[in-house]
């Protein structure tokens, strides 16, 4: 998977290229003033991060249940998750 980057202003005339780069696996990451801000990515990409996120949400709350602990906030949650996809969970 490559990593190619485009800004918003770009990104607009080339809409129907850059979906198309996406279903066949090549994410582009939208730039704003030089900060990337979004990604268009294939669908099976995005479905994968939701359903990784559902499965942590549902380990959370089972664990949160058994040890009667605080709950984890969404900041936490998603670094965690990132953390975990690239192997370094603590």
């Amino acid at each position: 998977m490559s990593d190619h980057s485009m800004n918003v202003r770009d990104a607009r005339a080339h809409l129907s290229e850059l979906i198309t780069k996406a279903q066949n696996g090549d994410p582009t990451i939208l730039t704003r003033n030089g900060t990337p801000a979004a990604a268009i990515v294939p669908i099976e990409d995005f479905e994968a991060l939701e359903d990784a996120m559902d499965a942590y949400l549902a380990r959370q709350a089972d664990q949160e249940e058994d040890e009667g602990g605080p709950a984890v906030g969404m900041a936490e949650m998603v670094a965690e998750i990132f953390d975990e996809s690239r192997g370094n969970a603590a």
